[in-house]
């Protein structure tokens, strides 16, 4: 097997006075392999082909025999295995890995129901497993299936679902005539028992993870056994490898006060960073003048020494921008903004020039509109900066977001003068293009690489997915974890319904009132100056009731000691009691107070496992009263106020379904131009909402003078108690790990300050467990949310 050893620069790319020899780029036309969906399997394979060569050429040839291979996880993709015996192929999943001396390769890896009436019991409900070949397969039977499911599913009432409930606590008799008496019918088609699919919009890539427990940003030992790979993890090997990551940024030429066309715009420069060393390209048709190598370093800690490379026409700056990355074989390309321009121009001017991105380095956008590579990561930086920076609306410029993070001011330049400034000030462009490069490279080996590798540890995705999901899809994807290991089938994803009322309104919107934090009292407090105390008697007199109670839960749960071993019990409750007796008999005081720092992010836990808040705990009445628990009594069903807003449009019911009957005498326009009008049944149910919708509202404003109005009701939710944990119980797993992270971070900073000469191993550690429990946050934050919304 040919291994690569990755040179970060490159052996060809010194001095812009060496002429450049590369060989010229491949340039094709534009075929089927450039669409993101193959349309025959002649195609499929072709292109499977196209990107297993690519792989190879970036440096990761495939792993298919040989001896054990020890490697860090750093990407992961779906591909097809071209099989004779399979039409269409058997789906795999290809990992990528960075070798312990800097080589690379890749391997190919070949439940209770919790809506169920009455399942705490312990009855399951029985399902079904359908397993494919490959996922082309599997989307043709989900689209048969699916509108069969969602048909069933209407027709089934509530006595179905009581007759469900009864059959799974009652044993069946042969027998029984009562059952032989009744009517049966003539013919049963056997889809009309299906009534659900779960679990069927699972990626397949994500599949594999969660079933052989695979993550990103682990070693793991990778052997070959008859042609079938194993991965084992090694769990107690901690530090990341080191991939090699490259940061870039392109200026372009552009009309006054217009936004930088493809067509008819050229690049001016590209300046990039890999793995510290900069690098500059400009196109001496725009800059006039050769620009000589110099140093952007804006802080001590942000090296930037710079190589240029002055490029006769636009042509050869996309050659060697190409083949420089093809010659270091980065395994993540980091931008800012880049899905939107970066890779989009560059895309189109290779287009322009007669080079295939594609081909050549094996970029191109997906059906989400998102650049990316099987073999590379792209980290868009933007993404991180909106999602996770919590920086405000319009601070998330790289200029911006540079002086917020790294701490520095950078140069700054308008846009109008750029085009200009090539031919009048073209050191000053350079200058300012490298800034770019310098701003987005530290950006991320700072704040985004340590922090999406270690979501990528507990999330069952790829970097580029962890790094652009919704927090709400991360959360789902730790939910799957658990519910796998716990044998759970997981319900389908809650969807809102397109209409839906209050008090014969329709709503527009319907939220819960979230926290907020109260200042009581504003101002700068210090620990050494008095400050004046108003103490409640009432609030004195509840802590001495509940002291004992406190002190056990302080010895037993905290501590974890036994209340036997305590020999001064009494003396400390007494001298606490007398303490706060002493606050009682004199509630005004003025003291020097005592400082604290109340952690809110911390009582997300805690408030989701004591209450054992999770979306499947909240319940209704019915639920309740179909239950074998539900007894005179009963503690399981824990009761809390909550506060629900809506907004809602100002007409009655009856103006409703008075708008509703005169926009179902109309016609519509089709979905394309060319299409017939239609009429309004023949809509979809979301668009007859919208239409109805706006109807109303207009009907409003007209009648009301006002579109919308707005209330807030207070509402109680049921918690069930006995609901299966499985929810709470991933909260309080991550909180402890988290705990665990935190007392680890202090531990190896601890490390660091000690061995700051040597310290390379322990700086990486330290970056590794620092990042960690800010992951584990986002989590958190997000599963909070979640139950809200389930309410």
């Amino acid at each position: 097997m040919t291994l690569r050893k990755p040179s970060k620069y490159g052996t060809k790319f010194r001095s812009n006075s060496t002429p450049f020899n590369s060989k010229r780029a491949k340039t094709v036309e534009s075929t089927s392999l450039r669409s993101s969906e193959a349309t025959s399997q002649d195609e499929k394979y072709q292109a499977v082909r196209l990107a297993n060569s690519i792989d190879e050429a970036m440096g990761f040839p495939r792993f298919e025999a040989g001896k054990p291979r020890t490697g860090w996880l750093i990407n992961m993709h779906s591909t097809i295995i071209e099989d004779p015996k399979v039409p269409g192929g058997r789906a795999g999943v290809e990992y990528y890995f960075l070798d312990d001396n800097g080589t690379s390769f890749k391997a190919i890896v070949e439940k209770e129901d919790l809506q169920m009436p009455n399942h705490l019991l312990g009855h399951k409900r029985r399902f079904l497993q359908l397993s494919f070949a490959n996922v082309g397969d599997l989307l043709g039977v989900r689209k048969s299936i699916l509108p069969i499911a969602q048909k069933n599913k209407k027709n089934v009432n509530a006595m179905d679902t009581y007759a469900e409930m009864a059959s799974s606590n009652v044993g069946f008799d042969l027998f029984d005539e009562e059952v032989n008496d009744r009517p049966q019918k003539a013919f049963i088609d056997a889809s009309e028992y299906i009534v659900d699919i779960r679990e069927y919009d699972v990626p397949y890539h994500v599949r594999v993870s969660i079933d052989k427990d695979i993550r990103i940003g682990k070693w793991y030992s990778v052997q070959s056994k008859n042609g079938v790979i194993s991965l084992s993890c090694i769990e107690d090997r901690l530090k990341r490898a080191d991939p090699v990551v490259l940061a870039y940024d392109i200026e372009t030429t552009k009309l006054p006060l217009k936004f930088p066309d493809p067509v008819i715009d050229q690049i001016m420069m590209i300046s990039y960073m890999i793995d510290g060393q900069g690098f500059l390209i400009t196109n001496r048709e725009i800059v006039s003048e050769d620009i000589a190598d110099f140093e952007y370093t804006p802080k001590p800690e942000y090296d930037g020494p710079f190589t240029i490379f002055n490029e006769p026409d636009e042509k050869r700056v996309i050659e060697r921008f190409f083949a420089h990355i093809k010659e270091a074989k980065p395994t993540v390309i980091a931008t800012y903004n880049g899905d939107f321009f970066d890779w989009a121009f560059v895309e189109a001017r290779a287009s322009v020039q007669g080079i295939d991105m594609y081909a050549e380095i094996g970029f191109r956008k997906n059906s989400e509109d998102i650049y990316q590579s099987n073999y590379c990561v792209h980290m868009d930086c933007f993404a991180w900066v909106n999602r996770d920076s919590y920086l405000p609306q319009g601070s998330r410029g790289l200029k911006a977001v540079t002086v917020a993070k790294l701490g520095y001011d950078p140069d700054e330049l308008d846009p109008e003068v750029m085009t200009r400034y090539a031919s009048e000030r073209p050191q000053t462009l350079a200058e300012y293009s490298v800034s770019d490069a310098v701003a987005t490279y530290y950006l991320y080996m700072k704040y985004i690489h340590p922090f999406i590798f270690s979501l990528c540890t507990i999330i069952p995705l790829n970097p580029d997915d962890v790094l652009r999901k919704g927090t709400g899809t991360l959360c789902e994807m730790l939910l799957m974890v658990q519910a796998y290991r716990g044998n759970i089938i997981l319900p389908n994803k809650h969807t809102e319904p397109p209409e839906a009322f209050w008090n014969g309104h329709l709503l527009d919107s319907q939220t819960y009132v979230g926290g907020h934090v109260e200042s009581i009292e504003a101002g700068v407090f210090r620990s050494d100056i008095p400050v004046n105390f108003t103490v409640d008697p009432a609030a004195i007199d509840e802590l001495l009731h509940d002291l004992d109670a406190a002190l056990k839960f302080s010895i037993v749960v905290e501590e974890k000691k036994a209340l036997d071993d305590v020999i001064n019990y009494d003396k400390v409750k007494a001298q606490i009691a007398k303490k706060l007796l002493n606050l009682k008999e004199t509630p005004n005081r003025n003291e020097k107070p005592s400082i604290y720092h109340l952690d809110v992010a911390s009582m997300y836990p805690n408030i989701m496992t004591t209450n054992r808040l999770q979306p499947d705990s909240m319940i209704q009445e019915s639920d309740c009263a179909v239950c074998d628990f539900n007894r005179p009594g009963k503690t399981c069903d824990r009761r809390m106020p909550w506060s629900w807003r809506g907004e809602y449009i100002p007409a009655k019911r009856d103006e409703y379904n008075m708008i509703r009957r005169a926009v179902a005498n109309e016609k519509f326009p089709g979905k394309t131009k060319k299409s017939p009008m239609r009429a309004f049944e023949e809509l979809s149910t979301s668009e007859q909402a919208t239409i109805v919708k706006k109807r109303l509202q207009d009907y409003s404003k007209k009648i009301y003078h006002r579109i919308y109005e707005s209330k807030t009701v207070q509402r109680e939710a049921i918690i069930c108690q006995r609901e299966n944990p499985f929810y709470v119980d991933t909260v309080r797993s991550f909180r402890d790990r988290r705990y665990d992270f935190k007392g680890q971070q202090k531990v190896w900073k601890v490390k660091t300050d000690s061995l700051k000469a040597a310290g390379a191993p322990a700086n990486g550690l330290a970056a590794h467990w620092n990042s960690i429990p800010t992951a584990f946050g986002v989590c958190f934050r997000e599963h909070f949310r979640k139950i809200l919304h389930s309410l």
